[in-house]
């Protein structure tokens, strides 16, 4: 049986920390940032982490165990 593929998009989208949690980036921070107020923007700035109920979906688009 072939090696299983990770999705390209989940691998250029999320990270995993030292602990095993992933990190991802907000969204709504490419563009129409005119409108956005500055705080609102460097909150978008910072990464976080995956909520819970997602990351085995994710794990799984990334072939961990």
């Amino acid at each position: 049986m072939p090696k299983m593929k990770t999705k390209s998009s989940a691998k250029k989208r999320f990270k995993l920390t030292g602990t095993g949690k992933i990190k991802r980036k907000h969204a709504f921070k490419s563009h129409i940032l005119t409108k956005k107020s500055k705080k609102r923007k460097l909150k978008l700035t910072h990464s976080t982490l995956v909520h819970d109920a997602d990351e085995a979906n994710i794990r799984q688009q990334l072939r961990l165990k």
